[in-house]
């Protein structure tokens, strides 16, 4: 995985690594167990689930999504490929979480799923 383009995932605030995106996060990214939010290795995680893995409100997600806008916007020469977090074990619709993602600077891509919400003039990698 190259320095410049990170893997963003949704995380538990345990750090526990073990499923869906954030167990790629953990085997191809170098995500670190035990960091549940923010920068590790090459990968950012966005803890949709708490220290108990019981789901976080959307309002303290939307504050972890806030905190990762600022993290891109201080490091425009990193490419964030942001996936869909929360939309697989946490059990949030796409429609809930994507727009939270309006405010990213044009150095983040997303999920091609979330085109629908985000906008034609944004940078997708994913298929899914």
């Amino acid at each position: 995985m190259r320095k410049d383009n990170v893997f963003v995932f949704g995380s538990n605030l345990a750090g526990i690594h073990g499923a869906g995106a954030a167990k790629s996060a953990r085997l191809y990214h170098a995500a670190a167990i035990g960091v549940g939010e923010g920068r590790s290795g090459y990968s950012y995680g966005i803890p949709t689930k708490d220290h108990n893995l019981e789901v976080r409100a959307l309002d303290d997600i939307r504050a972890s999504v806030n905190s990762f806008i600022e993290y891109a916007e201080a490091n425009p020469r990193i490419a964030f490929n942001v996936t869909r977090i929360g939309c697989g074990y946490a059990g949030f619709l796409d429609e809930q979480i994507a727009p939270m993602f309006n405010d990213c600077p044009a150095n983040c891509g997303f999920d091609e799923m979330w085109r629908y919400y985000l906008g034609d003039e944004r940078h997708y990698w994913g298929t899914f």
